[in-house]
């Protein structure tokens, strides 16, 4: 008789590295990825097994070379972001304007993970690459985590922000050392994802008011 061999049977150590390598491959469903997450800030040795698979796998994206913005990304970001400028200035519009001129803008790319719903992944990332963090939206969950750098200086926190075309930012959530994840749907095209330098705590006016950072548009 054969016996029937589960993941319940693995001893506490692989059954946690197994773990581990499902939620980076992305396999793991909505509450299984939230738990893992929530693990992560958590565990330490945990958090270790999920860096060492991020590493391990990471050599799969040298296969795909990284497509460039196209040549009239920034002006058709300008025109679209700022076209009433000339009628009314929002108060937001000179830190965003700067954040055009010094971050790095990152198209977002779909990426679709074996037996996952597809994802629209964005990342926002400053010209050096010194600090990256990627957005994930998949289905109505938005997840953002940061994967290089370091978090914002003390007394400070970085803040994301969505900008609708014409319309002024909205504060999707604080980013600190864990990933953050909210019930978001995936925005059109079009729109901006923004990330900020704010007092701790956050945005006291419900604006931004500390310099942006990064930026990125979504699709194109």
């Amino acid at each position: 008789m054969t016996d029937t061999f589960t993941e319940d049977d693995l001893p506490p150590d692989a059954a946690d590295d197994t773990l581990a390598a499902e939620y980076v491959l992305g396999v793991l469903d909505l509450a299984e990825r939230l738990a893992v997450e929530r693990r992560i800030a958590t565990d330490a040795p945990f958090a270790t097994l999920v860096t060492a698979w991020e590493n391990r796998l990471a050599g799969m994206n040298e296969a795909f070379a990284p497509a460039p913005p196209p040549a009239d990304l920034l002006p058709r970001l300008e025109q679209r972001l700022f076209a009433r400028a000339e009628k009314a200035r929002p108060r937001w519009f000179g830190w965003l304007a700067g954040a055009l001129t010094a971050a790095m803008l990152v198209l977002a790319v779909y990426a679709v993970l074996p037996g996952r719903q597809a994802a629209l992944l964005v990342t926002l990332a400053t010209a050096d690459q010194s600090l990256v963090y990627q957005a994930a939206f998949r289905g109505a969950e938005l997840t953002v985590k940061r994967v290089t750098g370091a978090a914002a200086p003390e007394g400070q926190v970085h803040e994301l922000w969505i900008i609708a075309p014409d319309a002024a930012p909205v504060s999707l959530g604080l980013l600190g050392a864990a990933p953050l994840s909210i019930a978001y749907p995936e925005p059109p095209a079009g729109w901006v994802l923004a990330v900020s330098v704010e007092p701790a705590g956050g945005s006291p006016t419900g604006a931004p008011t500390g310099p942006v950072i990064l930026t990125a548009e979504i699709g194109a």
